[in-house]
């Protein structure tokens, strides 16, 4: 049969595959990585008046070197957004339609114009133009209200200027967000902790940092340390305590931990 994979500038690429064959574990296999369309037909109506509707939907699709696809629907300004789906690539290949043209007309130009948008907010925040950069992450999040880099930014962006309570608004928004917890955003994710952990904002600290440790996908040492540091500053001695023992257990030999624990003991000795 054949297969057909896009490339990530949406260009699509035929390979003959035969159901009989296996490829040996030495040819490199193209990921598939583009744009894709599902259809779905629906009856309207009864008796003589039926008739059927088509509807389309488009998904960017990229496959991991497990095989898994992941896919992503577009909202209505045309963006990758929202959470993703996982399957099999063989069900891709069955069911899915590449749309390289409509990938290149309609999405790549969307694309850039959101990331080009969010590299601006991000390098302003860093110079410090906190306005400059609130204004762009704004921008971004007008195309695309669940981006996780937008958000994160907005929120930092709002910390950095003291506004605790839009600060507050975007935790509550970010908390929501699935993907905001995901391995590709750690760093931002480690930086909007310390952030609120910084701004006193210690309440919404400890939920987050929850929040990570339940969606995590094995068990981290560092979030709990954490947690004990928002436990700390909110003057919880116990909870810090507690999570702290807990990154232990996790890695007996986590410095930091241990020199907190060592300190927290010495002070309550006194």
């Amino acid at each position: 049969m054949t297969s057909e994979n896009v490339e990530k500038d949406g260009s699509v690429n035929l390979e003959q595959e035969q159901d009989s064959f296996a490829v040996p574990e030495t040819v490199n296999r193209t990921l598939i990585s583009g744009l894709f369309s599902s259809q779905q037909v629906d009856k309207v109506g009864t008796g003589t008046t039926t008739r059927k509707t088509v509807s389309k939907t488009y998904w960017f699709c990229q496959e991991r070197e497990d095989g898994i696809v992941e896919v992503q629907p577009l909202n209505v300004n045309n963006i990758p957004s929202g959470p993703k789906n996982e399957i099999p690539r063989e069900d891709l290949i069955a069911k899915f339609n590449p749309e390289p043209e409509y990938y290149q007309k309609e999405v790549f130009p969307k694309i850039k114009e959101l990331n080009s948008s969010l590299k601006r907010a991000e390098e302003q925040r860093k110079q410090g133009a906190h306005y400059s950069a609130e204004f762009e992450f704004q921008q971004a999040l007008s195309v695309d209200e669940e981006n996780v880099r937008a958000n994160f930014g907005l929120g930092l962006t709002y910390m950095e200027r003291g506004e605790a309570n839009k600060a507050n608004d975007m935790f509550k928004r970010l908390v929501g967000l699935e993907a905001a917890f995901t391995p590709e955003h750690k760093h931002l994710f480690n930086e909007f902790g310390i952030n609120l952990r910084k701004s006193n904002l210690f309440d919404q600290a400890i939920e987050y940092y929850g929040k990570a440790i339940d969606t995590a996908e094995k068990p981290d040492e560092n979030l709990h340390y954490n947690m004990a540091r928002a436990y700390f500053g909110k003057g919880e001695k116990d909870q810090c305590v507690k999570q702290l023992q807990e990154a232990l257990t996790l890695n007996p030999n986590f410095e930091e931990a241990n020199k907190f624990l060592e300190y927290l003991n010495d002070a309550e000795a006194t």
